[in-house]
Formats: structure tokens, sequence, C-alpha cells
């Protein structure tokens, strides 16, 4: 595996670890969001139901409940997620991994936090305002949840590489995984030492990347939800988003007298407050755009393909867009829609990925600040839109530019797929079946590339006698060594082509054996569609 394919390996995975914490988020936002909702005295008063929720109401007992239970998973974001990507990471024993980044969590910012003791920096004015609060009860530096992040890749490091080692007979007990807590507090005591003279300069870096983000204004929220839905296929979304709504990258605020970093953290804490007359759209500006494509755009998109379905399909083809797109309408669950472009016509997914980023714009244009959990679609929209009421959020805006989107959904990806005769669902060759597309598809259709590229390079399926393997190649008998095609096999990712007269070798590595039952199956499949045709 080459270096390029290797860190997208890592990255892919420390995205799929981030969404370990994050999934949690969508119950706790409705438990604010419920709670915030229905206790807040000006909602009261405005629909005269002191009866029922005023205070000293059974009601009013629960909800506040709920609110503040909601609250504190946000207010310790930075503990969950150093053990949830610790979770996420760890190969094996992934109970161990998870309980050593808790304790090296602590053992970070306690460390920290003598330090800054000792030097008397936790005295009222000796650092700047937000540079230091408390977390999970010790006062240390504000790092967020890049001090979990940092805490959880670090312990899961130690842990895969540790947590089998052999101590001598007399410490043996503490051998295995028992090793992983130990070593992991020792590191990370050094860690929180390094973290006390490194993290101000990356503290300040961060806020001034968080100035130039917030300076570029509306064009640097367009480019935002442009590259938040291209990185949707490489599952690298995670990534990308993480810091602007959890860390100072996406702003910071003060907030009933408590510090706030992150934009979604922003706007919960506004959300739990009662004294916010607007909700502060420097912060839904990275969520707000996805309301008008997830909501109306998608399923504008799912008509058009209906519509362009063959009278015969179309039947099979609206039941299953039907489904996808309230999927998307209501719970924003979009892979069914977007992954079925990408695979059928990556020009329409291109074109999505423009309309959301526009979508991102407008919504900050026209000052809408309505925030979310993770989904965007109509339960977050009724949940932190519509009933925190249009003074606070400016949600009625949302649904012009929502019924805009539909329309040019709809008539663009229409002309699109028929102008092109783009091949998607229901306009399929009548034999062949109607469905919607995954991220197993397109990883399936990468797969195939490559074996088609093998399989080309070597002359065609005819041409190839005998393939088998080595550890690290591919070793096929042609039966003409002139039809093979080095360039083209280059380009299939092999670091290298060995040709003697019949004799091809192919060197790729570790993952050959892989490579070989991909070209084996390529070439079966090939052979059964071969057969049906005829």
């Amino acid at each position: 595996m080459n270096k390029d394919s290797k860190l997208f390996s890592v990255l892919q995975k420390i995205g799929r670890s981030f969404m370990l914490p994050i999934a949690l988020l969508p119950v706790a936002g409705l438990l604010l969001g419920i709670g915030a909702s229905f206790s807040n005295p000006q909602m009261i008063d405005s629909f005269g139901l002191q009866w029922l929720l005023g205070e000293g109401t059974l009601l009013n007992f629960v909800l506040i409940v709920m609110k503040e239970t909601g609250n504190i998973v946000f207010a310790n974001l930075p503990i969950i997620f150093a053990m949830g990507v610790a979770l996420g990471m760890a190969e094996k024993e992934k109970a161990t991994a998870t309980l050593s980044s808790a304790i090296a969590f602590f053992v970070m910012h306690q460390s920290i936090s003598s330090l800054l003791k000792l030097n008397g920096k936790l005295e009222l004015g000796a650092m700047l305002d937000g540079t230091v609060g408390a977390v999970c009860g010790i006062q240390s530096l504000q790092m967020g949840v890049f001090g979990g992040i940092i805490v959880g890749l670090g312990v899961a490091y130690l842990h895969n590489r540790f947590y089998k080692i052999k101590l001598p007979t007399a410490i043996s007990f503490f051998g295995g995984t028992r090793f992983i807590p130990i070593i992991s507090s020792l590191v990370y005591i050094f860690v929180g030492i390094l973290m006390y003279f490194v993290w101000p300069y990356i503290q300040a870096g961060i806020y001034s990347l968080g100035g130039l983000v917030t300076g570029t204004k509306y064009v640097g929220t367009l480019i935002y939800g442009i590259i938040e839905r291209a990185l949707i296929p490489f599952g690298l979304h995670h990534v990308f988003y993480t810091p602007f709504w959890y860390t100072g990258l996406g702003g910071t605020s003060i907030i009933d007298g408590k510090y706030v970093m992150g934009a979604q953290n922003i706007f919960f804490a506004e959300l739990a407050s009662p004294n916010i007359s607007h909700f502060s759209v420097d912060a839904t500006r990275f969520m707000a755009g996805k309301f008008p494509f997830m909501i109306f755009g998608l399923p504008g998109a799912a008509l058009a393909m209906y519509s362009a379905a063959k009278p015969s399909k179309r039947k099979i083809a609206g039941g299953l867009l039907i489904s996808a797109a309230l999927t998307a309408m209501l719970t924003g669950i979009t892979e069914p829609l977007e992954f079925t472009f990408l695979f059928v016509a990556p020009l329409l997914y291109g074109i999505h990925c423009i309309l959301a980023g526009i979508s991102f714009m407008l919504m900050h244009i026209l000052n809408i600040a309505i925030g979310m959990t993770f989904s965007g679609g109509i339960i977050d929209f009724l949940l932190f839109g519509v009933l925190q009421g249009n003074g606070k959020t400016n949600w009625l805006m949302m649904l012009p530019v929502g019924i805009i989107y539909f329309v040019v959904y709809y008539f663009l990806f229409k002309f699109l797929i028929e102008k092109l005769n783009f091949i998607t669902p229901g306009r399929e060759e009548d034999e062949l079946e109607t469905k919607l597309y995954t991220r197993k598809d397109i990883d399936a259709s990468k797969k195939d590339n490559i074996s088609q590229l093998i399989v080309d390079g070597l002359g065609g399926a005819d041409n190839i006698l005998d393939l088998d393997c080595c550890a690290t190649r591919l070793r096929i008998k042609v039966e003409d060594g002139d039809k093979v095609n080095e360039s083209i096999l280059k380009e299939s990712g092999a670091s290298g082509v060995i040709k003697k007269g019949a004799g091809v070798q192919i060197i790729y590595g570790p993952r050959v054996t892989v490579i070989k039952s991909d070209v084996e199956e390529y070439i079966s499949s090939q052979e059964k569609k071969e057969d049906n045709l005829e």
C-alpha cells in the first residue's frame, strides 16, 4: 500500500471513530432542545401555559431535567471524544483502550493544571480570557475536543503497540492489557507538560485561522459547504467539520458568563440560555445550509429521476425514490440518493456539491440561524428552528429558499438526465435491476476498475492462460506477450511490471492476494454477462 492510500485509510478510520461520540449528540440535542424550548419563560408566557409548564409544575421539573441532562453531554465533549476515538482506533481489547484514554485525559489536564498553579497562572487576569477553564472539574487549558482527540489517538497508538507486551517474570502481572493504563498515564504526564508550553501557540493559531474563515464571510461559508459535501464519498466529512463544530475554529463566544468554543457548542449553549434574543448566525452558518437541500432539494432530484424513468420501470423506481426522499427529508440521511448520483452520474454529484455550498451561503446571507445535531432534516428543523420561534432563528425565510431549491433540483437534474442519458434508477435496460446505490457499490466499482485495467493491460481475458500470485506479485502466463500493455498495468497502481516472453509479473506489494481474487471475480462476472447475452 503506497503512502497516499495508507494516509487515506488512516483518515477514514479516524473519521469513523469520530462518529462514535457524534452519534450520541442527536439524543442529547433532542433532550436539550425539547427541555429548553418548553421550559423557556418567554415561550410559556407567550402561549399562556403557566398552569401547565410554569415554574413549580411537574412538567417544568421534567423539562429542566431534560435540558440539563442534554447540556451535560455537550459540556463534556472533550473526554467523550477521548474515549470514543480510542475505542474506534483500537484494534483489539477496545475496553482497555477506552478506560486508559479516560485516565490519560485526567492525567494530562492535571499535569497542565499543576504547572498553571505553580506558575501563578490560575490567578485572575494572569492569562487571556478563554484560555483557562474547568475541564471535568480541573482548572486547565481550554483545549476543547482537540484535547480529547490528542488523548484518544495517542492512547490508541500505545494500546495497539503494547497490549500484548510481555514483561520480565517478576513484574509479569503488569504485562499485556494491564500495561496500557500504566504507560498511558506516564506518557500523558509528559504530554501535559508539553501542552502547557505548546498549546497557547496552537490555540492562537486556531483562533487566527478561525478569524480568517469568519473574515471571508459568505465566500468562506460557500467554500465550507462545497467541501463538506465533496468529502462525503470518501467518508472524511467528519474529520472536516468536527473542528468547526467543537473547537475555536468555528468561533468563540461568552454565554451567561461562560466561555464557549465551536459552532455547535455555541448554538446549544445559546439554546439553553434564557437570555438570547437571536441565535448566532456566525455559529449556525456551519449547519443551517443543510436544510434547504435535504428537505427540498434532494426530494426534487428524486422526483426528477422518477419523471425520467421508463414507464415500464416507473412504479419500481418510484417506490425506491419515495422512500429515499422521505428519509432525507425527515432524518437528513442522504446516502441512498447521493451515492446513486455518484455511481451513475458523477456530474450530478458535482452539481449537488456546488448547490449545497450555495445553500450554506444563502442561509448565512439571509441571517437564518437554525442549528442541528448532525442530520438537517425536518426533525431538526422543527426542533431547532420552528419551536425556537422566528425571532430567534428566522426560520420562515428558509421556506422560500427550500421551494426554489426543489424547483432547481427537479428541472436541472431532469434536463441533464435526459440530455446526457444518465442511467438513473428506472432507466436501465429491461433485464437489469432497478436499485439505489450505497458506499459499498462505489467501493465495488473502484475494485472493478482496477481489475478491468489489469485484464485490459494483459491483452484481455482471452489472452490470460494462468493467473497466480506470490507474496507481492501477480504471476501471469499469457498467450501472446505482445498484447501486454505496461502503461495500462501501471495505471492500476502497480509499482513495477516485469515481462519475459509469455510470463508477466506485476508488483503490487502485500495487497496482491486481494487483487488476484478481485481479478478472478471480475473475469468470472464478465464471462457470465457474455453467457447471458448469448
